[in-house]
């Protein structure tokens, strides 16, 4: 198995929140995360990163690296004729995270280490529909190849799936595109098969969050779009974090109704939803009909996207209408810095992308739009590992894990 051909860059991992009497726990956190996201990597750049004394960030720093968390890095140089500050990273013993990012017909899968360097990485055929033992099982055995890569314990899991889940409870929430997979204990299957903590997420928030951190802070908050098998977002706020809403369903918005859209049924059983009929297996389905057969696949609809096949080309244009209707309702309401689009059809031609552009930029009112960014993916296809190494990472260096690391 040879390493990957591709690399994550340095995602900003957020920081707990300080107070008066500052735990320690807290401040070992908040040094690891800075190093790790490359924020700051010397005692002189923690200092003003992390906000706390010089003599506490020193004696954190000691901490870690006696425990064998951090690990010296060679030299920063630093400006003048001042001596170089010694250059701290994560060990990469420390420990690694295993990410699972599903889709509806297939699944990246990866071992990063807390450094968020990639370590190995395959993409599984996976079909939801299959039912959570298949899909799992799969996912395990690719999962269980992978984590030979790391020298260091597993300290985390975070899977990634295309439908409504509730992280609290660790399962999905009804989700309309994969049969037999409501309340299933995906969560509690993972921790028992890795002993140790597991992430559930919607796979379009794990785009998001990579997404969002991988940019510039101040090109949040964030939407993402996915146009695939379903249509699905996800929000970053302005602090950078997901949101999820009340019961996290926040970015649900395959299956918001459209004006002017055809009344397909839509698999919710609810008519003219923008996944009904915008979506790449709508596409697929008409041009399936147009020529008497069966719906065309999502592979196929790419790869008939990138020769730019008239027919395909015509229903794209039709499909980012109606979705760049639906993101232009969602500008007004939200307000984002940036939208981006993302998906197999996004990474294949930039018709979908003009196409929403051209709504949103017409619909929407000035102020919402005046210094809107609305772009594919910085991250491509490997976003959904990205905000999956971030939340892993986030979770084995928060304040109620980071004393089980050297141990």
């Amino acid at each position: 198995m040879s390493a990957p051909s591709w690399a994550l860059p340095a995602l900003r991992l957020d920081t707990p929140p300080l107070s008066g009497r500052v735990d320690a726990d807290v401040t070992l956190s908040t040094v690891a995360r800075l190093v790790a996201s490359g924020t700051a990597v010397s005692k002189a750049d923690l200092v003003p990163a992390a906000g706390l004394a010089r003599t506490t960030v020193s004696a954190a720093v000691d901490e870690l690296l006696s425990r064998g968390v951090l690990q010296p890095d060679g030299l920063r140089p630093t400006a003048g004729r001042g001596r170089p500050a010694d250059r701290l990273a994560l060990s990469p013993r420390s420990g690694a995270v295993l990410l699972a990012d599903v889709g509806a017909r297939g699944a990246h899968v990866a071992v990063v280490d807390l450094r968020q360097q990639v370590l190995g990485h395959e993409h599984v055929d996976v079909d939801v529909r299959e039912g959570p033992d298949a899909v799992l099982s799969r996912v395990e055995v690719a999962l269980d190849r992978l984590r030979v890569r790391s020298p260091a314990p597993v300290r985390a899991v975070v899977i990634g799936l295309p439908g409504p889940v509730d992280g609290h409870l660790g399962v999905p929430v009804r989700p309309p595109i994969m049969p037999g997979w409501h309340a299933y204990p995906v969560s509690a299957r993972l921790q028992k098969t890795y002993g140790c903590p597991v992430v559930l997420e919607n796979d379009v928030n794990l785009r998001a969050l990579g997404e969002a951190r991988a940019l510039p802070a101040e090109q949040s908050p964030l939407l993402f779009v996915k146009v695939g098998t379903g249509i699905g977002g996800g929000l970053v706020t302005r602090e950078g974090v997901l949101h999820h809403g009340a019961d996290g369903a926040a970015g649900d918005i395959g299956h918001v109704r459209v004006r002017g859209a055809p009344d397909t049924v839509c698999v919710c059983g609810n008519i003219g939803c923008i996944e009904a009929v915008a979506s790449v297996s709508a596409i697929g389905q008409r041009l399936g009909a147009a020529t008497g057969g069966e719906a065309v696949s999502a592979a196929e609809v790419r790869a008939l996207v990138a020769r730019a096949d008239p027919a395909t080309m015509a229903l794209v244009r039709e499909a980012a209408g109606l979705i760049g209707e639906v993101v232009a309702m969602l500008v007004h309401f939200y307000n984002p810095a940036r939208v981006t689009l993302g998906g197999s059809v996004t990474s294949a031609s930039d018709e979908l992308l003009a196409g929403v552009r051209s709504v949103v930029y017409q619909r929407a009112l000035p102020l919402a739009t005046r210094n809107l960014v609305l772009a594919t993916s910085v991250l491509g296809e490997h976003a959904g590992l990205g905000g999956a190494s971030v939340l892993g990472v986030e979770r084995v260096l928060s304040p109620e894990h980071i004393g089980l690391l050297g141990k």
